[in-house]
């Protein structure tokens, strides 16, 4: 069986990002694959985990990906700070005699962002709202391609390497199987610190609020990436409470047009035509209703927008909310049938200020309120077993699965339980995480251990 087979049958998804179907990534026209080492987030440290005590397994995994795609160049980007990954991935290189370049890139946010690392590894600059094929490139985490090893070995995704960190007793990397509960991640942490807190799903910078309702019914999914608690009155919970029409009516009372937003905007910098500070310009203008705005080209750049957060969190004085009104706007303008239209004959050019303007992580950090939890090693990973877990049948882009078992099943690790409608052009096969019976069958597969 090929990889590529192997892949589409172990049911890996982007482990980074959104989640999409890695089969359908890859093909035997990539001339670059980069796998993504750089650990985006502050505070995340799976990656990291990873190289240090994986990097055979990622050798191997891009080494057959290379034999079998034909590809030209196969590279792992990580921070140049990351020595001890570096050192480990490079005697793994060596070891295997294997065709794979090692790239150092600075410590800076968002340096695993998609389109970036693509310049910065290759100075090709992906055209705006295309993806990196579009260079020749594909990029996958390095998660993503440690379940790619497994599955070589014959093991489905099943298991799921995060970050537990923040405001708790012992920050920790965690290999639990998927549908574990928030609940159980904290626990093996060692708990919060405070009996009030505000839980983020992913990093700082980009990951998503959850309240405290929210959390009970929480699990790991296949693209879960950290859990971050944070003070209950913390910068995150303040910034979370305000509504969206509190942030218009700020955007339109206090934006002083300052243009730092889109001075320090990645994707601006890259070249694209995306100006956050136009946007918001845009929306003050007095008369005319949100939906009527839709139709101008400002505001349809928004859909150019990353949503890093380098605008509201870092770059703005007045601690107002470009990245939140551009994801409004990306939606709105979604919903409309509206799709930016790059124009032809475009040859692409970063900023030639891009290289000082790149924000230091550790200050990204500092701005996002976080700076306290940003120096710590973890060199230890707890792997859970937990009695039970929740599986969801929609972890992916494309459609929900549709599910193969039945309330009272017994299923083992790795049983195929839940398959992509027929015909879909998008979708992920999922597999049991836990051996036992299955309680109930509903947008989740519950699993409770025998």
């Amino acid at each position: 069986m090929g990889i590529i087979h192997q892949i589409r049958d172990a049911g890996i998804v982007g482990c980074g990002g959104a989640g999409f179907p890695t089969h359908k990534k890859l093909s035997k026209d990539i001339e670059y694959f980069i796998v993504n080492g750089a650990e985006c987030e502050p505070l995340l440290r799976t990656d990291r985990y990873i190289m240090l005590h994986r990097a055979p397994d990622l050798v191997r995994a891009i080494t057959a990906l290379k034999a079998e795609l034909n590809i030209a160049h196969c590279v792992i980007a990580l921070k140049h700070h990351y020595q001890a990954e570096a050192e480990a991935l490079r005697q793994a290189i060596q070891a295997a005699g294997a065709d794979i370049t090692v790239h150092e890139l600075e410590s800076f946010y968002p340096a695993g962002d998609e389109q970036t690392i693509v310049y910065e590894v290759t100075g090709r600059v992906v055209p705006p709202a295309g993806i990196p094929m579009a260079v020749g490139a594909v990029v996958n985490n390095v998660a993503t391609v440690c379940a790619i090893a497994d599955a070589m070995d014959g093991l489905p995704f099943t298991q799921k390497y995060l970050t537990v960190t923040g405001d708790v007793r012992c920050p920790t990397v965690l290999q639990v199987p998927i549908g574990t509960s928030y609940a159980d991640c904290l626990e093996l942490a060692g708990g919060p610190l405070a009996r009030d807190y505000f839980i983020v799903n992913g990093g700082p910078m980009m990951g998503k609020p959850v309240t405290m309702e929210e959390a009970r019914w929480a699990v790991v999914t296949k693209t879960t990436s950290g859990i971050l608690v944070l003070p209950a009155g913390g910068y995150h919970a303040r910034t979370h409470a305000v509504d969206l029409e509190r942030m218009l009516q700020r955007a339109r009372s206090a934006c002083i047009q300052c243009s730092a937003c889109t001075q320090l905007c990645p994707r601006h910098m890259l070249g694209h035509p995306l100006q956050p500070h136009r946007i918001m310009r845009a929306l003050s203008a007095p008369g005319g209703s949100l939906d009527d705005l839709l139709q101008d080209p400002v505001i349809q750049n928004a859909q150019l927008c990353c949503e890093c957060g380098i605008c509201e969190t870092y770059a703005c004085p007045m601690s107002l909310f470009p990245r939140k009104i551009n994801s409004m706007l990306k939606k709105k303008l979604g919903a409309a049938g509206i799709r930016y239209q790059p124009p032809e004959g475009v040859q692409w050019q970063p900023s030639p200020h891009r290289p000082l303007r790149k924000a230091p992580s550790e200050r990204v950090a500092a701005r996002a309120g976080v700076r306290a939890y940003y120096d710590y090693e973890i060199s230890q990973c707890q792997v859970a077993s937990p009695n039970r877990v929740e599986i969801p049948l929609q972890m992916h882009i494309g459609p929900p699965s549709v599910p193969l078992v039945s309330p009272g099943d017994q299923v083992a690790v790795g049983t195929l339980i839940a398959q992509p409608p027929e015909g879909a052009a998008m979708g992920a096969r999922i597999h049991a995480s836990l051996g036992g019976r299955v309680e109930s069958v509903g947008d989740r597969v519950v699993i409770v251990k025998e």
